[in-house]
């Protein structure tokens, strides 16, 4: 992925920042895209805020000139994949993942070429060029349905969370070959204060990202993508919910849900390690910036954003 960038005009950020938020918005015909792990301020500012699938789905249908993307690297190439004529900026460069990075395409390549005739479902968190390399791109809403949609006599490839690939083969049955890589948010979780808390609160819920380890998928009373765990919440019976997730959704869940509980689940450090510190790189400052600037752009090159576009247009049909 490759960034244009324009000299800044200057840095001091306006006084009513939101205000000059939604201005700039309204003059470049821009729609800003969140994810539920972005920070509050950020998702009351935004146009559509979801995740993975939803972004992708709001991203490929919008009409706007300017798509800001407020999520991390991989989330804003997906819009750039899908929107080629459109401008398509982050507020940070530096927010990243660690599933993308983890998983470099040249091992992604030099893997596959291991299991010749297999199929290769890739989890939405890798770089466009991996996307390029696969069949299907998947999200963790998505990824049971797709894998059941493949012939069983084909051998199934599942990258690059280890964590989400034992989920779907516990929930579909299938045998998959997984690339061992993990969410350095969701493998933080500690069972043991987990534990602790639901004796502390006994009729709270624990509610779960597919991504997180098997023994507290094992506790967990609902399992789901960031949005399916919404839409439980709002549904479900429970005064309370211990949410093993990043923190960054219970803003969404106290809105949607107002009278209820909302607990972030704990990492086993005492730490902020249950926020993600690459979606906590963008700040409405740099949402701001972005607007003004136009700038950090995303550029792909354009054979392979052709190429990458084949398995997002598979994952977005079957979805």
């Amino acid at each position: 992925m490759a960034f244009s960038s324009l000299p800044l005009v200057h840095d001091t950020p306006p006084a009513d920042l939101d205000a000059e938020i939604r201005r700039l918005k309204r003059e470049r015909n821009a729609v800003l895209l969140a994810h539920f792990y972005q920070e509050s301020e950020i998702q009351d500012l935004a146009d559509h805020i979801g995740d993975s699938l939803e972004l992708s789905r709001a991203a490929a249908r919008t009409e706007a000139d300017v798509i800001v993307f407020a999520g991390v690297h991989f989330m804003a190439e997906t819009a750039k994949i899908l929107n080629p004529e459109r401008t398509v900026v982050v507020p940070d460069l530096k927010a990243g993942c660690s599933l993308a990075d983890g998983c470099p395409v040249d091992r992604f390549k030099a893997w596959r070429a291991q299991y010749p005739g297999a199929v290769a479902v890739t989890y939405i968190n890798c770089s466009a060029a991996v996307k390029a390399e696969s069949d299907y791109i998947c999200t963790s809403s998505n990824a049971v349905k797709i894998v059941s949609s493949i012939p069983k006599d084909k051998q199934v490839l599942f990258a690059p969370d280890r964590n989400l690939g034992l989920f779907v083969a516990k929930e579909t049955g299938r045998e998959l070959v997984l690339w061992p890589g993990s969410c350095i948010v969701h493998e933080t979780f500690s069972l043991r204060k987990l534990e602790a808390l639901l004796l502390e609160h006994p009729r709270a819920k624990l509610i779960a990202h597919p991504e997180c380890e098997q023994p507290l998928l094992e506790r967990a009373a609902f399992i789901g993508s960031t949005a399916a765990l919404l839409r439980f919440v709002q549904t479900d019976d429970a005064p309370a919910y211990i949410v093993a997730t990043e923190s960054g959704i219970l803003h969404q869940m106290r809105r949607k849900a107002p009278g209820k509980q909302f607990i972030a689940a704990p990492p086993e450090a005492n730490c902020a390690c249950n926020e993600c510190p690459f979606m906590r790189l963008n700040t409405p400052e740099k949402v701001y910036r972005a607007l003004r600037d136009l700038s950090p752009a995303v550029e792909l090159d354009p054979e392979l954003r052709q190429r990458a576009r084949i398995p997002i247009d598979r994952m977005l049909a079957l979805s």
